[in-house]
C-alpha cells in the first residue's frame, strides 16, 4: 500500500498572528487546498509543486521538497525546528481537516512541543474533526459570516463543529469587515452562546500592506454587544502583517 501524502505548501518557525495566543513562537505547517473561497482570504489556492520549509528556526532559510509529501518526510522536517522551543505546532492552510487521513498518521510522530497540536480551521468539517479530536489539544475555529467572507451561509456546519470542539482548549475567531452585518453577528453569537462560554477574537480583515478598513466605532459596538454574553470577548487584528514577518 502506498504511504499516505499530502500537499504541503510551507513548513517554517514563526510569532502566531492571531487570536488568543498571539506571539506564541510556533511551527506552521501549512497545508495547500481549502473547501472555502472566503473573499478576504490571503493564501493562494493552487497546488505548489514545491513545499518550502525552513531548515533552523527563524533564519528565514528554506529549502524545497516536491510535493506531495508524506507524513515521515513531514515529521522528520519539523523534528528538526526543535518542537521543544515552540509554544505549539499550528496545522494550517488552506483547510487543514481536508487531509485528515493524513493528519492522523502524522500527529502521532510529531511530539515535544509545549502545548501540543493547535488545529486552525474554518469550522466546516465536523465529520473531518471527530476522529482526530483525540490528537488535537487546541482548536481555532472561525465562524464564516456570510456577508463579509462572501461565501454561503455555513450555521448548522459551525453548530455541529461547535459541539464537538468543546471537548478542547477552542475559541472562537468571527472575521469582520467594514461590511459586517449585526444580524449576521447577532446569529453568530446566538450560536456560540448555545453551545458553551468560549472565549470569541473578533478580528478585523488586515490588508497586506497592514490596512484595517473598519470603523473602531463599530468593533467596539459589536465588542460590547458579545461582551453581555460571553465571558472572554477581543479584538485582536492579523498582527504578523503589522511585524511584516510571516
Amino acid at each position: 500500500m502506498s504511504p499516505l501524502t499530502a500537499p504541503i505548501r510551507e513548513i517554517f518557525s514563526s510569532i502566531q498572528g492571531e487570536g488568543i495566543f498571539v506571539g506564541c513562537r510556533q511551527i506552521f505547517l501549512r497545508f495547500a487546498g481549502c473547501n472555502l473561497t472566503c473573499s478576504y482570504c490571503d493564501t493562494p489556492r493552487d497546488i505548489p509543486e514545491q513545499c518550502y520549509w525552513e531548515k533552523r528556526p527563524g533564519t528565514r532559510k528554506f529549502f524545497t521538497s516536491p510535493n506531495p509529501m508524506t507524513a515521515q518526510d513531514v515529521a522528520l522536517i519539523l523534528r528538526e525546528l526543535e518542537p521543544s522551543a515552540h509554544h505549539s505546532i499550528s496545522l494550517t492552510g488552506g483547510e487543514p481537516l481536508l487531509h485528515a487521513l493524513f493528519l492522523r498518521e502524522l500527529i502521532p510522530l510529531i511530539k515535544g512541543t509545549r502545548q501540543g497540536i493547535y488545529l486552525e480551521t474554518n469550522g466546516t468539517l465536523p465529520a473531518f474533526l471527530k476522529p482526530l479530536l483525540p490528537f488535537i489539544d487546541i482548536i481555532a475555529m472561525d465562524i464564516k459570516l456570510p456577508g463579509t467572507a462572501k461565501v454561503k451561509p455555513l450555521w448548522d456546519e459551525h453548530r455541529e463543529f461547535l459541539e464537538l470542539a468543546r471537548t478542547k482548549n477552542t475559541f472562537v475567531k468571527i472575521i469582520v469587515d467594514e461590511n459586517s452585518k449585526m444580524e449576521e453577528i447577532e446569529k453568530a453569537l446566538d450560536l456560540i452562546c448555545d453551545v458553551g462560554d468560549f472565549p470569541v477574537v473578533f478580528q478585523p480583515v488586515t490588508t497586506p500592506d497592514a490596512e484595517i478598513k473598519l470603523s473602531a466605532e463599530k468593533i467596539i459596538t459589536w465588542q460590547s454587544l458579545a461582551m453581555k454574553r460571553l465571558t472572554d470577548v477581543r479584538v485582536v487584528p492579523q498582527t504578523h502583517k503589522f511585524l511584516g514577518y510571516l
